[in-house]
């Protein structure tokens, strides 16, 4: 189990990039769940947790309206099956890492492929 939280976009980025793994792996989501602004002066975080199988369904380029920040949480396999579903649809910058000895936490910068 992976968890996915993302920050520092629209609302319409947070539901695509969370589409792209809805698509390719099982949640604790359901399909109709659609990402809201909450009021306060504090930044939204939105979060669901995915099951990254090894038979995910690939997703191809995916546009998004700006960049949005990405944090994986979860074992090392989910991880780098995460990873390589969303290097699938969009262009992946690691912003850094925290490993321990069981998991590890990964933060992104998500933005359109070139």
């Amino acid at each position: 189990m992976g968890t996915v939280s993302l920050t520092g976009g629209s609302k319409e980025d947070v539901a695509t990039v969370f589409g792209v793994l809805r698509t390719a792996f099982p949640t604790d989501r359901p399909a109709d769940d659609i990402p809201h602004e909450q009021a306060g002066d504090r930044p939204p975080v939105w979060s669901a947790d995915f099951d990254p199988t090894e038979e995910r369904i690939p997703t191809g380029p995916t546009p998004l309206e700006g960049s949005i920040s990405a944090t994986l949480q979860g074992g090392y396999v989910a991880l780098d099956r995460l990873l390589e579903a969303l290097s699938g649809s969009f262009a992946v910058q690691e912003q850094g890492t925290a490993s321990g000895d069981q998991e590890k936490e990964v933060d992104l910068r998500l933005m359109t492929q070139p």
